[in-house]
């Protein structure tokens, strides 16, 4: 019992961390949020847990400066939530609600890169991966910013995946 306390401390300890860099990024602290997160990815390791692991990537590429390192941490945070499926991980499930808003980042990031094809694809891997959510403002939100994505590529020209 004491050791499931540890880790459910240590875990929260990690979340928390994150918590405070994404709010010192959303506060106008890029720099100060990019390297605290930085810092916490180097601590955790390749073989920390797949949720904080996936969490922490998805928000440290929002504080990237450029579209590519960008798109690098969107990968990344897909690799940790991909990365799960085969084992008994406690958080598969909040894993799998954080996927529709992974792969909206990366069909944004390739927008961004005017890589189309590669953003149509997400952005329908985005769509699918919506049934993972309660019908709720966050799941109309993200289905709302996949549709303006969608006209946005459809402007630029091209097919609809």
């Amino acid at each position: 019992m004491a050791q499931s306390r540890q880790g459910m401390t240590a875990e929260h300890a990690v979340l928390t961390r994150i918590g405070q860099a994404v709010m010192l990024h959303r506060g106008g602290d890029r720099e100060e949020a990019r390297s605290r997160m930085t810092l916490l990815w180097h601590e955790l390791g390749p073989s920390a847990d797949a949720y904080q692991r996936c969490t922490l990537a998805h928000y440290l590429a929002d504080t990237q400066d450029s579209p590519m390192e960008e798109l690098r941490w969107d990968l990344r945070a897909l690799s940790a939530a991909q990365g799960s499926r085969g084992h008994a991980d406690a958080g598969r499930a909040e894993l799998r609600a954080l996927l529709p808003a992974i792969h909206l980042d990366l069909a944004a990031d390739y927008a961004r890169l005017a890589r189309h094809p590669e953003a149509r694809w997400e952005l329908g891997r985005a769509r699918t991966a919506l049934d993972a959510l309660e019908d709720d403002p966050h799941r109309q939100g993200i289905r709302a910013a996949i549709e303006r994505l969608q006209r946005r590529l459809d402007r630029a020209g091209g097919s609809r995946a």
